[in-house]
């Protein structure tokens, strides 16, 4: 028996693939390895990551997806089918159904060119649902109930930022403000106070181990290595928590914006049950040390981060699979 529904988490830093019956059953970054010359797929997911900053000049590593949108189509397609014929979920005689999750604000452009990467890497009916109501449904919440729900959702290229009530989205902002733009700042924050080049896995490492973004909530330091920018030389330094709190700061305060525009716009018998129920953090972003406790600072409502943030939109497909029949036909080829 062929498993034919499959739900993608199409991700600007990673791809998860929920089969239906079987659970998540891949989870590999968004990253496929070129050569150049001859425009060949060499590596996918895993493999091609490794090579990020460390491969010869005919070999590149692309991230096909840009802010939560593809950003080259041929290359989104080659990933996809790689991931999809490693399932092996297509049967002889299987229809592979195939539900994907794509942020609030796309375009109908960018929703036909997911719609059509996926239709090329083998499905036969390709439905597309916005991620934070599929996150939200993912991280336990009942969306379907006339009362009011926030997720925002913090992933590798965007943040969605959504209120939900009776199974549908009532206010929401998409910000092209996320995982990667913390690593870029980390970045540009080591190039500028250091004058030292470091690279995105470096600054990613660094983000994870000893960043927050909650002052005086975390006080650890980190060795990194990486090039002079004066003398050319490989140089060692330490880097503390409360310098990424500084370096991360304006960036943060991006989402909080988003996250008070959001409730300001929301209708106030929906606010009450907000300040009931609190906010749920999904994404990997969920995980950067203390983006709850700003949240609920700022927002002055209870901020809790979903029990498995990074899972939460594939989760959410699963379960949404499970009841694809009973999904409103809008929106989908």
């Amino acid at each position: 028996m062929f498993a034919r529904d499959i739900g993608i988490d199409l991700g600007t830093a990673n791809v998860l693939i929920h089969v239906k019956g079987r659970g998540i059953v891949l989870n590999e970054p968004s990253v496929v390895a070129l050569d150049k010359n001859t425009n060949r797929v060499l590596a996918v997911g895993e493999e091609a990551r490794k090579m990020v900053g460390r491969t010869p000049g005919n070999i590149v590593a692309i991230r096909p997806l840009k802010d939560g949108v593809i950003a080259d189509f041929d290359v989104t397609e080659a990933m996809l089918r790689h991931f999809i014929n490693k399932l092996s979920v297509k049967g002889m005689l299987s229809k592979l159904r195939i539900l994907i999750c794509c942020p609030t604000n796309i375009t109908s452009v960018e929703q036909k060119a997911i719609k059509e990467a996926a239709e090329k890497s083998g499905g036969k009916k390709i439905y597309l649902e916005e991620e934070p109501k599929v996150a939200a449904i993912g991280a336990g919440m009942d969306i379907f109930q006339p009362s009011g729900n926030m997720v925002v959702d913090i992933g590798g290229g965007t943040t969605d930022v959504a209120v939900l009530s009776m199974g549908d989205i009532v206010t929401s902002s998409s910000i092209k403000m996320a995982g990667d733009k913390f690593d870029t700042e980390i970045l540009n924050y080591i190039k500028r106070e250091y004058k030292l080049l470091i690279g995105e896995r470096t600054a990613e490492n660094i983000k994870i181990n000893i960043g927050t973004v909650f002052p005086n909530s975390r006080n650890e330091s980190m060795e990194i290595r990486g090039r002079d920018m004066v003398s050319g030389l490989p140089r060692t330094i330490t880097v503390y928590s409360q310098e990424i709190e500084q370096a991360l700061r304006e960036s943060v305060y991006v989402i909080v914006h988003a996250a008070k525009s959001v409730l300001e716009r929301t209708p106030p018998e929906l606010s009450a049950d907000i300040i009931d129920r609190g906010v749920i953090l999904t994404g990997g972003g969920a995980l950067l040390h203390g983006i709850d406790m700003l949240l609920a600072e700022e927002l002055k409502v209870p901020v809790l981060v979903a029990e498995n943030p990074m899972d939460c939109v594939a989760i959410g497909t699963g379960i949404m699979l499970d009841n694809i029949d009973k999904l409103p036909k809008r929106k989908f080829g």
